[in-house]
């Protein structure tokens, strides 16, 4: 079995994760990144993205991130995000009205913060439409 490492996934509302595992994939705003035991230490801000983590069983199990920071060191690894919902979990229904309310909402706004949300909003979204597809 491959070398494990500590992995702590934590939101405003929850510990989302706090176990072991081998492997972990992430989406960086430099790139995806993969962490294996003892990576070298880092931290790095976390867009709206894809999180695989590798399961016990060797199968992967994603989750969509909803913004957040990431730390390595000492084979441990911490994300303290602003949300995380696992594939499986994702309400589609709910993220496809979400994407079409920041898509109407770009569309007629003109305040730049307020456009600078729907913006975010909209991200958000259509990461959670694509994670929920990992689930399949």
């Amino acid at each position: 079995m491959a070398a494990q490492f500590k992995l702590n996934i934590i939101t405003p509302e929850k510990i989302f994760f706090d176990g072991e595992t081998s492997r972990l994939i992430v989406r960086t705003t430099e790139g995806d990144l993969g962490i294996l035991a003892h990576h070298t230490s880092l931290v790095s801000s976390l867009p709206s993205g894809p999180l695989q983590i590798m399961m016990e069983d060797g199968s992967f199990r994603a989750a969509a991130l909803s913004s957040g920071i990431l730390k390595v060191g000492g084979n441990k690894v911490s994300i303290i995000a602003h949300a995380v919902e696992w594939a499986d979990e994702i309400d589609i229904e709910w993220a496809k009205r979400s994407e079409a309310n920041a898509r109407e909402r770009l569309d007629t706004l003109k305040d730049k913060h307020q456009l600078d949300l729907a913006e975010l909003k909209l991200k958000r979204a259509l990461n959670r439409i694509s994670v929920h597809s990992y689930n399949k």
